[in-house]
């Protein structure tokens, strides 16, 4: 009597079947750990040769996304490079223009950029190029904070820069189109969850090295070490993401860079869903602008160099340990909520750092509740990234991602360099208000952000 196979195979034939060699079963256990499935198969929006390429390409996304992670702290326009500019004597106009380079110099030429990356069946060497052209840039940076000093420095370091923005921007605009031909839907959180998570934990632990080293005579070695350090894990992420296997893609409007950048940008007339997205992207740079606020109260309580560095990068580091994977789950859940949650939790902790500012706190007591609200506010800003990214990529589609992306990053460049004159109101005010007012701007932003459409439900199936 002959006896029929059952109907339903079990988890570990499956993946037996779809992965016939050990080191592969192996990633595809690893795989449904780490995303709480038993099968590694569940494809959404993604060509369905990717399917059993899942596993391989989620983890060497999510190494090569880290190691990019660290390298940008360890380059933090934001927290490094300003103390680096501090040590050696570099006029303060340097500083003040740091962030403004760096992000606008990332966001403002996507749009170009993204009509010759559409001319490419494949995008994965847009990333490579663009990481191998940021450890070049940091070697460079690390020997200028070995050898140069005053206005030489300043002007050496933020040339440097821009060039390494432009790097950065390649990535950024590639990055996302990656992802969304290589990981399912409702994985992607996950991935930049856990790889935010990790990232964060190391700048903890680079936080707490610079702690140790604070009492070191030279800085200038630090800084160099940590530039250089930076752009090793630049090369070694390139190396990583070697590993992906990205399906050929649509190439559709890869044509004249200003032909096509007038065509992605009628997406705002057409598409009310990204209209409303931008608007309210817009808005949460009230959270982007805040941090260098916050270095500028914590300065001013007294820390020197490199311990007040090291306490910094341990509340940043901690904000990311804590709670990217948390949002990175919920954000696959509804990355509309996450965004109005982190904002809200940004705007109560500006009006509240508002507050301390104006009891003229003095002493130790000032430093750490100021590191501890930098802390609540580097936790709120990290929600927001990842909440608007995933829902970005949930909302486009093969076909306009890439413009998506290259239109929403080039507006919030110009925005951007905008919104870094608020720093103005500090010298009309003080910063404890313009970090208050901020956090109103918050608080708004959050409530319109629950206006939009829940895309991450969207063919949940």
């Amino acid at each position: 009597m002959n006896h029929t196979q059952p109907q339903h195979e079990s988890p570990a034939a499956g993946r037996n079947a779809r992965y016939p060699t050990a080191p592969e079963r192996a990633l595809g256990q690893l795989y449904d750990f780490v995303t709480g499935d038993e099968d590694a198969r569940v494809c959404k929006d993604i060509p369905p040769e990717s399917c059993n390429d899942q596993p391989r390409n989620f983890f060497a996304y999510l190494v090569a996304n880290l190691l990019s992670k660290v390298a940008d702290e360890l380059s933090s326009a934001k927290l490094v490079l300003p103390w680096l500019l501090g040590a050696l004597g570099a006029p303060a106009v340097f500083v003040g223009l740091l962030v403004p380079v760096r992000e606008s110099g990332v966001l403002l030429p996507q749009l170009a950029v993204a009509a010759y990356i559409r001319r490419m069946p494949q995008r994965k060497p847009v990333w490579i190029l663009g990481a191998l052209l940021s450890a070049a840039v940091l070697g460079a940076m690390a020997a200028a904070a070995l050898t140069l000093d005053g206005a030489a420095a300043g002007w050496t370091i933020l040339g440097l820069l821009a060039v390494f923005s432009l790097a950065r921007g390649l990535c950024s605009v590639s990055a996302k189109d990656v992802l969304g031909k290589t990981v399912s839907k409702s994985r992607r959180g996950r991935l930049m969850g856990w790889s935010a998570g990790i990232a964060g934990a190391a700048t903890l632990a680079l936080g707490i090295a610079l702690g140790v080293l604070g009492g070191l005579e030279s800085e200038r070695l630090v800084y160099g070490l940590l530039l250089a350090a930076g752009g090793g894990l630049f090369l070694l992420g390139a190396l990583v993401f070697v590993a992906i296997r990205e399906q050929p893609g649509a190439t559709g409007g890869g044509g004249n860079a200003l032909t096509q950048a007038l065509a992605s940008l009628d997406l705002l007339r057409t598409d009310p869903d990204f209209r409303r997205y931008l608007i309210t992207r817009i808005g949460l740079l009230s959270l982007a602008l805040a941090p260098p606020f916050y270095v500028l109260l914590l300065q001013r309580s007294g820390d020197t160099a490199v311990s007040g560095l090291g306490l910094l990068i341990i509340a940043s580091g901690l904000a990311g340990a804590l709670s990217a994977p948390i949002w990175g789950r919920l954000s696959d859940r509804s990355a509309r909520w996450v965004m109005a949650l982190a904002a809200a939790l940004g705007g109560v902790t500006g009006i509240a750092t508002w507050v301390v500012g104006q009891n003229g706190l003095q002493d130790r007591v000032l430093t750490w509740l100021l590191a501890g609200l930098f802390l609540s506010v580097s936790i709120a800003h990290a929600g927001v990234r990842l909440g608007r990214k995933v829902y970005l990529v949930d909302m486009a589609n093969s076909d306009n991602r890439a413009a998506m992306v290259a239109v929403s990053n080039t507006i919030i460049g110009v925005a951007m360099l905008l919104g870094g004159f608020v720093g103005v109101l500090a010298d009309i005010y003080d910063t404890a208000t313009v970090i208050g007012l901020l956090g109103v701007g918050a608080l708004a932003v959050a409530a319109y952000a629950l206006t939009l459409r829940d895309v991450s439900v969207d063919d949940a199936g």
